[in-house]
């Protein structure tokens, strides 16, 4: 795109020759399991009647199928060896979950689309298992009672294929030049790992990533042990110094390397990731003493490792004084060479693709760590809770670095009186509309511009902060936001809230 215009969404697209975003989002699984008939390795499986839907589903109808009910995860073990270059296998994986069953289970669900499952149990006992599109359906070897703690493993191997949707685009695990990339929103999860695949149900991770040696892994949360490529032929890694790639010889990569990374604050699952590749590497700690980790790879020629990193650490900070105290143990960026045109807020070290990451992309992710990541939707209904903070947050920082004010960003939009776009509202957008540019981000963001005029700048960043903090790893609706506006503000906003959240027309009165 020529136009110089940011249009940011929740997945940012952005046109790889200038610094214009391009609307795109959201991941809708397509295509189906390898076997939609019964597979359950040695054991028979049986043909069990028809889930509740409280057990098959999260319930959510903007991603109808997706999550599933009557248990809650607490924690994801993920040990995978990953070869990107395998075309037949590039991953070979055991997922261990630990859960907490809700409700009396006789039998389960978990999210799943693509591989091929070798075995299942639940608490060291072989269970049955069955595929029906994209769900495992386990069945115990003895029912699970009422607030039960159990683990199920899957092991499970395949190559996960991207998801093609002809209106989200390409998103998931995509392969790049020398790895992969993986960035899924809003349930893309599943085509790489099983899971309760909703971001109601959010829980800690731990990855264990076995790679062709040369490679290097960067993950969510923190590496346990050495820091990222300091194992590595390229050398050391010491905090605040960058690490250069190397060139990685055939027969090296008959050799592999292990690396361990923890995520210990609670993830939704689409935020997860894994990129694997070649990558320019730089640590340390913010000005504010949050540690980072920023890698880039180095053949994207509009991304440098020391100028993501300075700004990286710089929004970090500043959001921190803003909206409260940086919500997890790191932060960071991962800028790859993948093909794609968006870029995601996976938790703790959001993902650029080959575009690069301009302050005005790093402004929006970043603001997601707070709103999106630690405060998670309940539902994707309640989307413009995630998209009209980070878009906001762009127009404050674009404010703050000499560009536009927030006051002429919703002047801007608020003159298009006649536009059809209006009709769409941002409260409750629809399937089809749940990452709408104007509904979504924009209005969604003047939405709280409207609030800030009403009841002033002091109580306005009050209700941004106490918002984050009662909500600080958990989750979120917008009922509950209106609520924590009025209590906060000591006014009443109901009027205020339906014209902008929910009315299908340009507000006028409020």
């Amino acid at each position: 795109m020529t136009t110089p215009t940011l249009r940011l969404v929740h997945r940012i697209a952005v046109a790889a020759t200038a610094v214009a975003l391009l609307g795109t989002s959201g991941c809708k699984i397509g295509g189906t399991s390898p076997s939609a008939s019964a597979s359950a390795g040695s054991i028979a499986p049986q043909a069990p009647a028809a889930l509740d839907p409280s057990e098959s589903s999260a319930g959510d109808l903007y991603t109808p199928g997706d999550g599933n009910g009557g248990y809650d995860v607490q924690h994801y073990g993920l040990k995978l060896a990953i070869d990107p270059g395998d075309q037949a296998k590039a991953l070979d994986g055991t997922a261990e979950i630990t859960a907490q069953a809700t409700k009396y289970l006789s039998r389960f669900d978990l999210d799943l689309t693509g591989l091929n499952v070798a075995s299942v149990t639940v608490d060291g006992a072989a269970a049955k298992y069955e595929r029906q599109s994209s769900e495992l359906v386990v069945t115990p070897a003895k029912p699970l009672a009422k607030d039960a703690k159990f683990i199920v493993s899957v092991a499970y191997s395949g190559t996960p294929e991207p998801v093609n949707d002809p209106l989200l685009g390409r998103y998931g695990w995509i392969r790049t030049s020398d790895g992969v990339f993986i960035a899924c929103q809003p349930s893309g999860a599943h085509t790489w790992f099983p899971a309760n695949d909703h971001p109601s149900d959010k829980a800690t991770f731990d990855f264990e990533i076995t790679v062709p040696k040369g490679l290097t892994v960067i993950a969510n949360g923190d590496p346990v042990g050495e820091a990222p490529g300091q194992s590595s032929p390229g050398g050391t890694s010491k905090p605040g110094a960058t690490q250069s790639p190397t060139i990685i010889t055939a027969s090296a990569r008959r050799e592999t390397t292990t690396s361990h990374w923890q995520v210990k604050d609670p993830m939704a699952t689409y935020l997860a990731t894994v990129d694997i590749g070649n990558f320019q590497v730089k640590t340390g700690k913010t000005p504010g003493g949050v540690p980072i980790i920023v890698a880039v790879d180095p053949s994207i020629g509009s991304a440098n490792v020391n100028d993501v990193y300075a700004n990286t650490a710089q929004i970090t900070d500043a959001w921190a004084k803003l909206f409260g105290p940086y919500p997890f143990t790191s932060t960071g960026a991962i800028v790859d060479n993948a093909d794609v045109g968006f870029a995601l807020e996976t938790q703790t070290r959001p993902v650029f693709g080959g575009f690069g990451a301009q302050p005005e992309i790093l402004a929006h992710e970043l603001a997601h760590e707070w709103f999106g990541d630690s405060v998670s939707v309940t539902k994707w209904q309640d989307i413009g809770l995630n998209a009209g903070f980070a878009t906001y947050s762009v127009w404050t920082w674009g404010e703050r670095s000499g560009g536009p004010s927030v006051q002429k960003k919703y002047d801007d939009l608020y003159r298009l009186v006649n536009d059809p776009r209006w009709k769409k509202p941002p409260g409750d957008p629809g399937r089809k509309d749940m990452f709408d540019q104007f509904a979504v981000y924009d209005r969604a963001a003047m939405t709280l511009h409207a609030l800030r005029k009403r009841v002033g700048d002091d109580k306005f960043w009050t209700i941004l902060r106490t918002w984050a903090k009662e909500h600080r790893h958990a989750n979120g609706t917008t009922p509950e936001f209106i609520s924590t506006a009025e209590r906060v503000s000591g006014m009443k906003l109901d009027t205020l809230f339906q014209a902008w959240l929910y009315g299908k027309t340009r507000p006028t009165n409020w």
